[in-house]
């Protein structure tokens, strides 16, 4: 027999509060949302929103290392072409957005910072399920700098393990938007983690190496390097590395990199705005050659935070 709760209730109703009391820990930094500057742990968003129900977004992060963003254009790109993908309209241009990422960080104070632009779906006012009738929100917010490799990692390599779980395929989500469908990425993620690992790498659907949780991955062989082309986000510090090498007289390809080519691979390395480029050492427990970083691995990353004091490359942030 079902029960009656509106005739079995003892108590009376909970009281219905009115505002939300968060419990929870933020990290410091300043938020952009509906046109006001705020600490993070104010910075909130409906549980309506599609961007929440339904991962309905695009986003982009770019960072500030030493009061200088890096690469600022090429992230503003690559947002502002995710946006036309998705049918998504923001009340700002671009010299807006960098206005914008820029006041988040100037207010923050953060001389190194991990700064995002994002935007959702939205919500419908009648919860329509509609996305035409949704009404597009956009955001940013810039927090401390953060790393995919903390230093100990990056002295001597991190610790990679390569899940079976497979990359949502290109047909069905295009990865030149970046989005936050990571399921695929956490459930890797715990395979490595399973495995003693510190982080994963998953595959394609052709049974090739992909990509992690937010970085794309190279190999080095023979002085040649290669970085897996199919059902990957082109990333900003992936871009980089082509520049790097251009500029270096080395070799560097987007091809097809199968497991047993990467475990065979002179040097590994990974690249993320969140970190940049980073090496890894041992896959699947086992040493990449002799389990010390590569001497191609140690001169790109010199490189690459060299060029963070590069005008062409960064510009610099206005703290007053």
């Amino acid at each position: 027999m079902s029960r009656n709760v509106a005739t079995e209730r003892a108590m009376p109703l909970p009281p219905l509060s009115e505002r939300h009391i968060d419990p929870h820990s933020y990290p410091d930094g300043v938020a952009f949302l509906d046109g006001q500057y705020l600490p993070m742990s104010q910075a909130k968003i409906s549980v309506m929103d599609w961007g929440f129900l339904h991962s309905d977004a695009t986003y982009d992060t770019v960072h500030v290392w030493d009061g200088r963003f890096f690469r600022l254009d090429l992230h503003l790109d690559r947002f502002f072409g995710g946006l036309e993908k998705l049918r998504m309209a923001i009340p700002f241009d671009r010299d807006g957005v960098a206005e914008i990422l820029h006041d988040c960080v100037a207010l923050s104070g953060h001389r190194a910072a991990y700064v995002e632009m994002l935007c959702t779906r939205g919500a419908s006012p009648t919860f329509s399920r509609d996305p035409r009738q949704a009404i597009n929100r956009f955001m940013a917010f810039a927090v401390p700098f953060g790393s995919v490799a903390n230093a100990e990692q990056l002295r001597r390599g991190l610790n990679v393990a390569i899940s079976d779980k497979v990359r949502i395929p290109p047909a069905s989500i295009d990865p030149t938007i970046k989005n936050y469908h990571w399921l695929d990425l956490v459930r890797g993620l715990y395979d490595a983690y399973d495995r003693g690992a510190e982080t994963a790498l998953i595959l394609d659907f052709n049974g090739n190496v992909a990509e992690g949780p937010g970085f794309n991955v190279f190999c080095v062989k023979d002085g040649k390097l290669s970085t897996p082309a199919i059902g990957v986000l082109p990333g900003i510090t992936r871009r980089t590395v082509f520049d790097l090498c251009s500029e270096a007289g080395l070799s560097a390809t987007a091809a097809d990199v199968s497991v047993a080519a990467l475990k065979a691979a002179d040097e590994v390395f990974i690249t993320s705005t969140a970190g940049g480029i980073m090496p890894v050492t041992v896959i699947d427990g086992i040493s990449v050659a002799d389990g010390q970083v590569g001497a191609i691995t140690s001169r790109l990353m010199a490189l690459y935070w060299q060029k963070h004091e590069d005008p062409a490359w960064s510009s610099p942030v206005s703290y007053t």
